[in-house]
């Protein structure tokens, strides 16, 4: 017998010897987890492109964002020069209808608008919008009567800034959000942000350089000077910004389908229902604290304007024009700067987080700063700081919901093989929801123009804002609610089985106490256990002994 022969044997006849496997220990799920982590890794995307045309397209989709929001942001300092000037003899009613319909315009076409852009048609829509913007500033610069103290044709002034500007923006906002998550599927959230940031931007440079540009050359010429570059940085986008070449772009079998324009599927998830109905209470508030800021502030003594009249005059809170310690048009420049920090932040805390949570956060935090803050403010300071503050979460609010869309496709189609159903909806999906809000946005600012004008008060128009910002974000948790996490796993089951595992847990616990199983005396034995020595008796043929039965057996 061979030595080999004979340790076979004695590991055979050992009670705790164990046969010795050559076979591989590699299960058929690990085969599986192998198959998937190549798969994954094979097709994983770097977190930021490494393409130039990325990030050019990114700064062009900013300046699609400067010139459509960022505009509306900077109407409140148009508002305010027309009402010491060529419109002094409009209501306040009448001239938020200006600012109105150009969100109303800019949010009713989001539909078509993100449809075509689907489509591949984004050439065509952009174009349209570098066109009409421009064009409709220069009419402005037109249509205004060129002496200081003339009066203006309201319906001019409309059919310009309102109507012809409204329509090139409506080209330019869901362009902006949809061109550039193209370019970033993996920051999404940030990417979207800081193209919002054009908004808040051009909400800092366009009052401030109309204001200065009006002081100096007057008002004709200054929007002449926006106009030129609102057409220069139009141009800027026409070339750059332009979808990822690899992003898919399914094309209608008819456009004259309505399936092709409204995807009945989208009002069958009850997410997108309920934070469609929050975007358009948010609309409903939001824009009136933008339009109305520079004149609650001048009639409350917070600040000055240039200008002969005021519309709207509360008892003995009418400013003194000999004291001038801080220009209207500032506000809301402190409001539009401070709302880029709030776009950037969240933004990118929404990647992490989840976009339509930190929506949710910020619209809860806008509401109670209205409904608070703003009420309360009785003096210049506390006005900057519900400013700065409000317009930092505001910046969120309002940039966040092209995100907060992706956020409830990428739960609704979660799984590998729908995946590249969700990216192809966004842009119909954001579209359709803007659509939804047109009406609000239109009804909002006119209904708390209307407000102050009949009752003279501007605690009308806070209550107005906080109380509609409050129901949009009441309508965002339900959305939440409602939402799948990213495994699939509804919000109900989830919240259910951490429950259920923790009262099991507890009872376990109570259990064991209750048996007198857990005792300090056996923490310390097992603290002692673990400590000694893990030889055990074994009853198996050591090899010392082997290897004398081998040398005594007869050769």
């Amino acid at each position: 017998m061979t030595r080999s022969t004979f340790d076979t044997e004695s590991q055979k006849d050992s009670r705790l010897g164990l046969p010795i496997s050559n076979a591989s220990t590699e299960t058929a799920s690990m085969q599986n987890l192998s198959i998937v982590s190549s798969s994954n890794s094979a097709i994983a995307e770097p977190k930021w492109p490494r393409s130039w045309r990325a990030y050019t397209c990114w700064l062009g989709c900013f300046f699609l964002m400067f010139n459509s929001w960022g505009l509306v942001n900077a109407y409140g300092t148009f508002s305010s020069y027309y009402v010491g000037h060529s419109l002094r003899l409009v209501d306040q009613l009448e001239l938020n209808l200006i600012g109105s319909t150009q969100s109303f315009l800019v949010l009713l076409f989001s539909a078509v608008v993100g449809r075509l852009l689907d489509a591949g048609h984004f050439r065509w829509v952009i174009g349209t919008g570098a066109c009409l913007v421009p064009f409709g500033m220069f009419m402005l610069a037109v249509a205004h009567p060129k002496g200081e103290t003339d009066l203006a044709n309201f319906a001019s002034i409309w059919a310009t800034q309102g109507f012809v500007v409204g329509l090139g923006m409506a080209c330019f906002f869901v362009s902006s959000s949809q061109v550039a998550a193209t370019w970033f599927p993996n920051r999404k959230a940030l990417a979207v942000g800081v193209v919002a940031c054009g908004a808040s931007v051009a909400g800092v440079v366009y009052p401030t350089m109309t204001r200065y540009l009006i002081t100096s050359l007057g008002f004709n010429k200054a929007v002449f000077c926006v106009a030129g570059l609102v057409g220069i940085t139009s141009v800027f986008s026409l070339v750059f910004a332009t979808p990822n070449p690899a992003h898919n772009h399914p094309r209608p079998q008819s456009y004259r389908a309505l399936k092709t324009w409204v995807d009945v599927e989208a009002f069958r998830n009850p997410s997108f229902n309920w934070f469609t109905a929050a975007v358009a209470f948010l609309f409903l508030g939001f824009y009136p604290v933008f339009f109305n800021l520079e004149e609650w502030a001048a009639v409350s003594g917070f600040g000055t304007r240039d200008g002969k009249a005021i519309p709207v005059r509360i008892v003995d809170s009418s400013p003194d024009s000999s004291n001038k310690p801080l220009q209207t048009f500032w506000l809301l420049t402190i409001m539009n700067g401070a709302s880029t920090f709030g776009r950037l932040t969240m933004s990118a805390f929404g990647d992490k987080t989840g976009a339509l949570n930190m929506h949710i956060v910020s619209q809860i935090v806008c509401s109670l700063l209205v409904l608070i803050l703003w009420v309360f403010t009785n003096g210049t300071t506390m006005a900057i700081v519900f400013c700065a503050i409000f317009g930092m979460f505001s910046g969120a609010v309002i940039g966040l919901p092209p995100a907060s869309v992706g956020n409830i496709l990428n739960c609704t189609y979660h799984t590998p093989e729908t995946k590249h159903i969700g990216h192809s909806k966004l842009g119909q999906w954001t579209g359709m929801m803007y659509s939804v809000a047109a009406i609000p946005s239109l009804v909002g600012p006119v209904v708390a123009g209307h407000l102050v004008t009949q009752y003279s008060r501007y605690i009308t128009v806070q209550m107005w804002s906080g109380v509609s910002l409050l129901l949009s974000a009441v309508c965002m948790v339900v959305a939440r609610w409602y939402l799948p996490l990213y495994s699939g796993e509804s919000v109900k089951s989830k919240i259910a089985h951490l429950r259920s595992k923790k009262s099991g847990a507890s009872k376990e616990k109570d259990a064991d106490v209750d048996a007198g199983i857990v005792s300090d005396t056996d923490v310390e034995n097992n603290i002692a256990l673990s400590q000694a020595p893990t030889r055990v008796p074994s009853h198996a043929v050591s090899r010392a002994v082997s290897d004398e039965k081998v040398n005594a057996l007869p050769r």
